[in-house]
């Protein structure tokens, strides 16, 4: 929706200033001309830099399971004949989340006015997946925009479940890593150099773990703005490499092949491609513009990479099942029942039954991995504070003879 400024003539003669908001310049004339019949100057507001970077919201992603649940009340509301515009309208006033609810009342006004359902979704919120807004635009090119929504309800559910599983699973590594790191810092910052001193004043010779611990803990106040400045130093520069072309292929391969996370990552992939193409199929997406738009969402880029290879393939005239076959990342259960779905007419079922296989898969393969995860740090753990306690009562046994 954009904001124009106008100059017109009331039916009396007298001249009118204001400011009217409408999809396009003709559509705002239109509006104007229902209530001044003369419209002598338009202009589209212009913001000024700040003003734009003060209304720009930082965060753009929207919040999937808040996602789900819009999808949800839409396809309700059309399965009961409801017109898409009043729907937008009751459901911007009935959301929580304030991206969805500016969103679908700038959208409700561009659809009332003509525009499409995809383009205004497009338009007024950035933060929208580009899975979300060619779904939407295939249901409306097909006329099947309540199960475009339906389908969109499934697909946003699963992958909210997913990450929920990821972050309730990995909390208390994460937890147990940062309360030893904390640790760590006040035994070397504080413990430490007291006993440092004390061991001093005795005087004696010290056993070599504990002179070990005493020296570490020197560097580390010594050197401490030379640690952080190569971890600063090491961080962006990752960073930066990650940005160019070379670097993100290297690094997404590198997270395939990794010993654990590699086997998980993959699986990752497999079930976004499936759940992704399934979802697009469903909608009445053609294969082509289904792969064009499932290369877009891909979190890996090598993956990202291989799907938009399928895409030229395709529109080659290659079969799906043969171009993914000849990918040497994606599983090959995925590339065998992706053949066999295409040879039977049942692609997209097919897609979707592997692709509720693939998140299983995952969840189960991400709980393996948690699950050796926690006793390693454990015992890395109990080993580490083992040595540090050791080494602080090594020299307190010969203590009493120094006094």
């Amino acid at each position: 929706m954009t904001s124009y400024k106008y100059v017109a003539l009331s039916a009396d003669g007298a001249k009118v200033n204001g400011v009217v908001d409408a999809v396009d310049e003709y559509a705002a004339v239109a509006r104007i001309k229902a209530q001044y019949p003369v419209v002598i100057k338009i202009d589209p507001v212009v913001k000024s830099d700040a003003l734009a970077f003060l209304s720009k919201d930082i965060n753009k992603k929207v919040d999937p399971k808040a996602l789900s649940v819009m999808c949800s009340q839409f396809a309700i509301m059309l399965q009961s004949g409801m017109n898409i515009a009043v729907c937008m309208e009751m459901i911007s006033n009935q959301t929580e989340d304030k991206k969805l609810k500016a969103m679908l009342h700038a959208s409700a006004q561009d659809v009332s006015q003509g525009a499409s359902v995809a383009s205004s979704f497009e338009k007024n919120c950035e933060g929208l997946p580009v899975t979300f807004i060619e779904t939407i635009r295939a249901g409306e090119l097909s006329g099947t925009l309540e199960n475009s929504f339906r389908t969109l309800e499934d697909y946003y559910s699963k992958s909210y479940q997913l990450a929920q599983k990821v972050r309730s699973a990995m909390a208390y590594p994460l937890f147990v890593i940062v309360i030893a790191i904390v640790v760590l810092i006040v035994i070397m910052v504080k413990v430490i150099p007291t006993l440092t001193a004390v061991f001093g004043d005795l005087g004696g010779e010290l056993p070599m773990m504990t002179q070990v611990l005493i020296n570490v803990s020197n560097f580390f106040a010594d050197w401490w703005w030379l640690i952080v400045g190569g971890l600063v130093a090491l961080v962006v520069g990752f960073l930066l490499y990650g940005r160019t072309e070379n670097g993100r292929i290297r690094q997404a391969r590198t997270m395939l092949k990794m010993p654990v996370l590699g086997k998980i990552n993959v699986l990752n992939g497999a079930a976004e491609f499936a759940n992704t193409m399934s979802a697009l199929l469903e909608a009445g997406l053609p294969v082509g513009n289904a792969l064009s738009v499932t290369a877009k969402v891909m979190a890996n880029y090598q993956l990202a990479l291989e799907v938009k290879r399928m895409v030229e393939q395709v529109e080659a005239g290659y079969r799906l099942g043969d171009c993914i076959r000849q990918s040497k990342y994606f599983p090959q259960i995925l590339q065998e029942m992706t053949a066999i779905g295409e040879e039977t007419g049942e692609l997209e079922q097919t897609l979707k039954v592997i692709g509720a296989y693939y998140t299983n898969e995952s969840d189960y393969a991400v709980q393996s991995a948690i699950s050796k995860l926690e006793p390693t740090i454990m015992v890395f753990l109990a080993a580490f504070a083992g040595f540090i306690v050791i080494a602080i009562y090594m020299p307190m046994f010969t203590m009493y003879d120094l006094m």
